[in-house]
């Protein structure tokens, strides 16, 4: 029931571009595209999605949306050119410490980890801001890039529940240990 959720959720973003006005697509094309075109954005993202799954619950929802919220807002200073110092090291360290969150399986309070991708959040929308052509539209590129990263936690959660599923079906299929 969750995957098919999921999976209609991820389809129901795709359609935006085209609510779009003909002369913002463009902005919404080159933000959906921005946290694609790197590997540090991609496994960050991703690693939100597989955390959020990690701690299940409410977590589910809360931690993906703070990412996204935090980072439309400092996807507007990076619009604005405000700085912020430390982005690139900021974003190197997101994929460190998501990863060994993931890979350790840390279970913290869902507040704790809502403040965690909170300030990875800020390194990656200021770098999207930023970055944004000078001739696209910062709302339609704003939600281009939005609409991305929601989507790459989407697939970080169905990839942990993918996960959770070949597990169990490998334990269910192992025989049972005999008993000498």
């Amino acid at each position: 029931m969750r995957t098919r959720l999921l999976t209609a959720l991820a389809f129901a973003a795709i359609p935006t571009a085209a609510l779009a006005h003909p002369g913002d697509a463009h902005g919404f094309v080159h933000g959906f595209e921005h946290p694609l075109g790197g590997f540090d954005h991609v496994a960050a993202m991703v690693a939100v999605g597989l955390f959020a799954w990690q701690l299940g619950g409410r977590a589910l929802w809360l931690v993906p949306s703070t990412f996204v919220a935090v980072m439309a807002v400092a996807g507007a200073l990076g619009i604005a050119g405000v700085p912020i110092p430390g982005v690139e090291i900021g974003i190197a360290a997101s994929v460190i410490v998501l990863a060994a969150v993931v890979a350790l399986r840390l279970k913290p309070p869902v507040a704790l980890a809502m403040a965690l991708v909170g300030v990875f959040a800020v390194f990656h929308g200021h770098a999207h801001g930023a970055e944004m052509p000078l001739d696209a539209s910062g709302a339609s590129y704003a939600a281009g890039f939005l609409a991305a990263t929601a989507l790459l936690h989407a697939a970080g959660i169905a990839l942990g529940m993918l996960i959770a599923k070949t597990w169990a079906t490998w334990r269910a299929s192992r025989p049972a240990p005999s008993r000498i």
